[in-house]
C-alpha cells in the first residue's frame, strides 16, 4: 500500500481517514485465510508484516492457511494421479501422506516467518504468539455423486472455548486445513470450510479470503466493492462467468454473514497491501460482502453533532450553506435525518414545518462530494417530500444560492420572498440574498 509523504495534505487525510477503523478493530476478530500459493510465490513476507500490523492494533486473529498447490507437487512427486470431485480433492491412503507432508511443510515457513524479528522492518520487536492444535473436529465427507471421498472430511465441530481463550491471552491462532475425529482419524478439509465455520462459531467481525482475483466483477468488468448477501446470490445465479476463486469463496461469504460474521472480504494476494488498504480505507480494494445494505436514512441523534459539522462546514464556507452554529442544530436536532454509510455520515436535510401557513421549508441539504452521484441527495429529498406530507404540509420551500437548476429540475417552481412564511419572512438575509423555489406536494 502507498502511504503519502508524512507531512503532507494526503497523509493527514489518509491518517484520518484510517483512524475510525484503528478505534474500532480493537479487540475484534477477524480470520484471514489463503491457499498455499501465498507462501509459494514468497508473499507470505509482506503478508506477515500486515498481520503483524493488525496484531498491534489489538486486533485478535486466526490464521487459515491452505496448501492445494503444494499437495499437488507431492501427489506429482510420487507419480500418482490427483483425483477431484467438485473441485475438492478425492483424498484416498497415499494423498493423505502427501497432504500432511505438506501441509506440514507450508505451517512450518508460515510459523517461522510470523516469529521474525528483523531490525527496521515492520516486524522489528514483534510479539506474535502462534497457538495451534486440535481445534477443528472433522468428520468424511462420504461418498458425493457416487464417488468415495475417503479422508476427504469436512468441518463437524470448532472448538469455539479454547479457541477463545487462546485469543484472549494474547495469541494468534493458526488453523491448517486439517480435522481431527474423536476416534483418532486425520481428514483432508476444504480452507474455505475451516475459515467459514471458524469464522461463523466466533462470531468473528471479518473473515478475509485472499485470492487470485481482486474481488467480484459486474457483467461490465467494473469492480463490485460492496454487496449485500442477496446482490452476491444474484451475481452467482445471473449465468455471468465468474473464476474459480469467487465460485469458491462466495458462497461462503454469503454463508458466513447470514449466520452472524458481520463482514467478509474478497481480495487480491496479488496486490502488496491489499489486506491493509481493505480494512483501513472507506472503499477498499476488493469486495465486501454484508448481510444488510451499508447505507441507512435514520433520524439524527445528539451523537452525530460532530459528524453534521464536519459535513456542513466545507459547504457554509463555500457560501452554498447558511452558517448554522453547534448550539442551532443541538436544539433543531429532531428536525435532521442523516445518511449514513457503514457508520459514516455522507449526507443529511432537515425539515422545519411552519403549521400556520401549511408550508415547510427543506434545509441543510448536503452530501458528501464523493458521493453526490448515487442519486442520495434525490433520496433526501424524497425523504423531506414525504415528511412533510405526514405532517399536512401542501407546500415545500428552498433557499438556496448555487443550485437552483438542481431543485428546478425536481419540480420546485421559483417563488419570491413574499411567499415565504411570516416568520421565516422576517428572518430572510437580504445581503445573502438566497433565492425562493417552492413545489406544491
Amino acid at each position: 500500500m502507498s502511504i503519502p509523504a508524512i507531512g503532507s495534505p494526503e497523509f493527514v487525510h489518509w491518517f484520518r481517514e484510517a483512524a475510525p477503523y484503528i478505534h474500532a478493530f480493537r479487540g475484534r476478530i477477524f480470520v484471514v485465510a489463503f491457499g498455499g500459493e501465498v507462501v509459494r510465490e514468497g508473499k507470505f513476507v509482506t503478508l506477515t508484516h500486515d498481520l503483524n500490523t493488525l496484531v498491534s492494533l489489538g486486533v485478535k486473529l486466526v490464521i487459515v492457511h491452505g496448501a492445494r498447490v503444494q499437495i499437488n507437487a507431492r501427489v506429482k512427486e510420487k507419480g500418482l494421479e490427483p483425483r477431484f470431485e467438485r473441485n475438492v480433492r478425492v483424498t484416498d491412503g497415499d494423498a493423505l501422506d502427501c497432504v500432511l507432508q505438506a501441509i506440514g511443510q507450508v505451517r512450518f515457513e508460515i510459523e517461522s516467518l510470523l516469529s521474525m524479528g528483523l531490525a527496521n522492518s515492520p516486524m522489528a520487536n514483534a510479539d506474535i504468539r502462534v497457538a495451534g492444535g486440535n481445534f477443528v473436529t472433522g468428520q468424511p465427507m462420504g461418498v458425493r455423486d457416487g464417488v468415495d471421498m475417503q479422508y476427504t472430511g469436512e468441518v463437524r465441530k470448532i472448538d469455539t472455548a479454547a479457541i477463545l481463550d487462546r485469543l484472549d491471552f494474547g495469541e494468534t491462532i493458526l488453523l491448517s486445513s486439517l480435522g481431527y475425529s474423536p476416534t483418532g482419524e486425520v481428514f483432508n478439509l476444504t480452507l474455505e470450510d475451516v475459515a467459514t465455520s471458524v469464522a461463523i462459531a466466533l462470531g468473528a467481525d471479518k473473515l478475509v479470503f485472499l485470492m487470485g482475483e481482486q474481488g467480484v466483477f459486474d457483467h461490465e468488468g467494473v469492480l463490485q466493492n460492496e454487496l449485500t448477501a442477496v446482490e452476491a446470490e444474484v451475481a452467482l445465479k445471473s449465468g455471468r462467468e465468474v473464476s474459480e476463486d469467487v465460485a469458491c469463496y462466495l458462497p461462503c461469504a454469503i454463508r458466513a454473514v447470514r449466520l452472524g460474521v458481520k463482514r467478509a472480504h474478497l481480495i487480491s494476494r496479488e496486490i502488496d497491501g491489499a489486506l491493509l488498504t481493505e480494512l483501513f480505507t472507506h472503499d477498499g480494494i476488493g469486495t465486501m460482502i454484508s448481510r444488510e445494505p451499508l447505507e441507512t436514512m435514520r433520524e439524527a441523534t445528539i451523537d452525530d453533532i460532530g459528524g453534521l459539522l464536519q459535513l456542513i462546514e466545507p459547504l457554509e464556507e463555500a457560501g452554498i450553506l447558511v452558517k448554522r452554529g453547534r448550539e442551532l442544530i443541538e436544539r433543531e436536532i429532531s428536525q435532521y435525518v442523516v445518511l449514513e454509510h457503514d457508520g459514516k455520515l455522507i449526507g443529511c436535510a432537515a425539515l422545519r414545518p411552519f403549521p400556520d401557513s401549511g408550508m415547510a421549508e427543506l434545509a441543510c441539504l448536503a452530501v458528501r462530494p464523493d458521493y453526490r452521484d448515487g442519486g442520495r441527495g434525490e433520496a433526501l429529498l424524497k425523504w423531506g417530500e414525504q415528511a412533510a406530507r405526514n405532517r399536512g404540509v401542501k407546500r415545500l420551500f428552498v433557499l438556496t444560492t448555487r443550485t437552483a437548476h438542481w431543485f428546478v429540475e425536481r419540480g420546485f417552481a421559483p417563488g419570491n420572498v413574499e411567499d415565504l412564511p411570516v416568520e421565516k419572512k422576517q428572518l430572510y438575509n437580504y445581503q445573502r440574498r438566497s433565492k425562493v423555489f417552492v413545489k406544491r406536494l
